[in-house]
């Protein structure tokens, strides 16, 4: 094409789209630790400028983690002796006999309950701690009266042979024994990710749930006032770090087979992901909110976890990918000293401690470990470890496990079907202060709305900062149209890539209007441009509107090569990044790029896309202004429900795109809201009734509230919805009626 160069080359330009963007995501998860050190510096770096902005962090924190419902008043709500030995007066007691066990219920939200393991002394305790386990561990487990941890690492009696009140909870383990809903389906997803999957949505995670029960077990502490401490391991020790950064109330903490550098967040377990997290906190960052109260970080053996369970027969193999390994012990000093290097020069000097393990590969809950937490915690490092005997007798009548775990699962997960139901009276008071009473007004109100969604859910990356470059080759031609591949760059190693159909019959000086055609997942633009190809799905469409006298444009998305995509998006997260972020600067650079063209008309552009291309419907000519119409064909919906219902058979909670959950989109912008963003520009919905991606009930109960915004604008000829009786398809007879109407096309 005339002002481009020649594209040339053979590769695969989709695949080499999404190395490109793995690779611009490379680069910032490593630039993320020195824009965090920028970040965290401090010209003034005493104790007052220190706790003057730790309170504001702190708050940023919880936020971030999803500690952010009022917790019930705490109650304990039972306590039910586990085992208890009589010890004569002329005996020494042997571990276990200095206190009793209890297995115990507390309060933390509502329908909400912690349960674990209590362990109170007979003499007077010195401290209270809680002790977090592996979440693969029980309580029972930590606290040497059940097998299945190596008596070493039984911290949990260690304490309270130390003449502590120990409090154990449970913890939702990695099993995927109750994941999914047995009158629907069951899936292979650990207990923690199906959690994850729904409450993420809604700004919370399977991590903040139990940072909440453990601020519930300091509640019940508090009024002893006695010393406060926690001492965790593995999913243990990241609640442990976590909780201490947020709570002042614990005055020691032992952080064990956690602490690392976080820059590979992307390839551990989907419930540790955090969005945004590395924007301002690694675990160094986080380890800081803790000083100047002692912290000793444990360097052992990590939870060795290779990935999700294995599905059973009757499950689908729908768990998201992700391993946890030791890692070299180089690392975790690294990041020590990262945190060192935050907190130096602070007044008092902070008690920080590195403790090894077996140069990082020993058993968690070292007596040196536990020696230097009980000074930290009372002023003396205690009687010492005492071992087990190796016969040590088990209770008769043991805690039934499995229950206790199917309960602590179902209240979260009922806890995530609450927030599903009461999210659009959330969205309803976070869209409280857009002003209706005029197109103008509404306009006005949407800019903040807009920047918000941006900012907040889709996540906003820095604009284009390398030249346009555009390159061209042909590659169709009909009777009624040309066609061209383009490339179009956007960043180092990142570039817009689609095909333009340009229509044989312009006049000279004529400017059509455009049609951008989306492809959906794993899809190319080829199947909607190319002459020769009938896909079943996209019917050629942007040929059939090239043929009815449109410029038509078919990008291609990144959603494709299997889980690479979905590997992008885990990197992208704690960056505060996603997917559509990319895609938003591509479609920036496509339309600058097609508004530059002399056949185009750049005031009459419009968007139009199938299935993954309905989501980006939704959500990029919601950011992108210049897009003056919008089609979304087979994906809208009631969103919120599609992606955390756990009654549906049509839910995200079943499937393997784990890519599908949306940080907080639940409280903030459904379908619905989302159109709202694109009114006043015309908007229309294409259904099939045999469309299986939802019902028609959940698409007209949403839509309803599209069109209501419109007409109550006066807008009512600007939307449309047609439902034909068809399958998962572009149908293409109202929507491009729709588009007649709204771009006036010459022809």
């Amino acid at each position: 094409m005339d002002g481009t160069s020649p594209l040339t080359g053979e590769d695969d330009l989709a695949a080499r789209m999404v190395t490109g963007i793995d690779a611009w995501l490379s680069r910032a998860l490593t630039r993320s630790i020195s824009d965090r050190d920028q970040y965290w510096h401090r010209d003034d770096r005493s104790h007052e400028a220190y706790v003057a902005s730790i309170e504001s962090n702190r708050a940023r924190f919880a936020r971030l983690i999803g500690v952010i419902d009022a917790r019930v008043p705490i109650e304990m709500l039972e306590t039910k002796a586990v085992s208890s030995t009589a010890v004569a007066k002329d005996k020494i007691a042997a571990p276990g006999e200095k206190y009793d066990s209890f297995a115990v219920r507390w309060s933390v939200l509502p329908g909400v309950e912690a349960e674990g393991l209590l362990l109170q002394p007979r003499a007077t305790p010195v401290a209270d701690v809680v002790a977090l386990p592996d979440c693969d561990w029980t309580p029972e487990m930590l606290a040497g009266i059940a097998p299945g941890v190596p008596e070493a690492a039984q911290f949990g009696h260690h304490l309270a042979d130390h003449g502590c009140r120990v409090l154990i909870p449970v913890l939702i383990d990695r099993r995927n024994t109750y994941s999914g809903n047995p009158d629907v389906l069951m899936v292979n997803q650990p207990h923690r990710e199906f959690i994850y999957r729904a409450a993420y949505e809604f700004g919370r995670y399977t991590i903040g749930y139990e940072v909440q029960k453990v601020l519930a077990a300091l509640d019940w502490f508090s009024p002893a006032h006695r010393p406060i401490g926690v001492f965790g391991y593995g999913e243990g020790g990241l609640l442990a770090l976590y909780t201490a950064a947020l709570d002042t109330r614990i005055e020691a903490t032992v952080v064990s087979g956690y602490f690392q550098p976080r820059e590979r967040l992307y390839g551990e377990p989907i419930y540790r992901n955090l969005f945004g997290l590395l924007t301002e906190f690694g675990d160094a960052e986080i380890a800081s909110l803790v000083v100047p109260r002692p912290l000793i970080i444990e360097a052992c053996r990590h939870p060795e976890i290779s990935g999700p369970p294995e599905p059973t027969s009757d499950q689908r193999d729908s768990a998201a990918p992700g391993s946890i390994a030791t890692p070299p012990l180089s690392e975790i000093q690294s990041e020590f000293a990262r945190l060192q290097h935050l907190v130096s020069g602070l007044q008092p000097m902070p008690t920080l401690t590195l403790q090894t393990v077996d140069e990082g590969t020993g058993e968690p809950g070292d007596e040196k470990t536990m020696n230097a937490f009980m000074k930290a915690l009372v002023g003396t490092p205690g009687p010492g470890i005492s071992n087990c005997p190796s016969e040590r007798p088990y209770p008769k009548e043991p805690v039934n496990v499995d229950a206790r775990q199917k309960r602590q699962f179902q209240q979260l997960v009922e806890h995530t079907q609450h927030l599903m139901r009461e999210s659009e009276y959330r969205r309803a008071e976070f869209w409280s202060q857009a002003d209706r009473t005029s197109v103008a007004s509404w306009e006005q109100s949407c800019k903040w709305y807009r920047a918000y969604c941006w900012d907040e859910i889709i996540g906003r990356l820095p604009e284009a900062d390398v030249p346009m470059s555009p390159s061209t080759r042909r590659i169709y031609e009909t009777s009624a149209f040309i066609g061209y591949e383009v490339t179009l760059d956007v960043y180092e190693d990142v570039f817009a890539y689609g095909i333009i159909l340009i229509p044989k019959d312009l006049d000279p000086g004529e400017r059509r209007p455009v049609v951008v055609c989306q492809h959906g997942l794993e899809g190319r633009p080829q199947q909607v441009a190319n002459p020769d190809m009938d896909d079943p799905c996209y019917h050629a469409f942007a040929c059939r509107l090239a043929e009815r006298g449109y410029v038509t444009y078919a990008p291609q998305n990144p959603y494709i090569g299997d889980n690479r995509f979905r590997e992008l998006l885990r990197k992208a997260h704690p960056l505060k990044q996603t997917l559509y972020g990319f895609i938003v600067r591509q479609h920036e650079r496509t339309l600058d790029w097609l508004s530059s063209l002399p056949f185009v008309d750049p005031d009459r552009i419009a968007f139009y896309g199938l299935s993954y291309g309905g989501k980006a419907a939704m959500r990029i000519p919601a950011l992108l202004i210049r897009y003056c119409l919008s089609i979304c064909s087979a994906d809208y919906n009631e969103w919120i429900w599609k992606c955390t219902s756990n009654r549906a058979p049509c839910s995200y909670m079943f499937g393997s795109e784990y890519d599908m959950p949306e940080y907080n989109l639940g409280e903030t912008f459904n379908y619905a809201e989302l159109s709202w963003l694109i009114c006043p520009r015309p908007f229309m919905v294409e259904r099939g009734h045999e469309d299986g991606v939802g019902l028609d009930e959940w698409v007209s109960y949403e839509y309803a509230k599209t069109r209501r915004q419109y007409i109550k604008l006066g807008l009512a000829d600007r939307t449309d919805m047609e439902v034909f009786d068809g399958p998962h398809t572009i149908n293409g007879k109202g929507t491009f009626e729709f588009l007649d109407r709204h771009l006036r096309p010459p022809r």
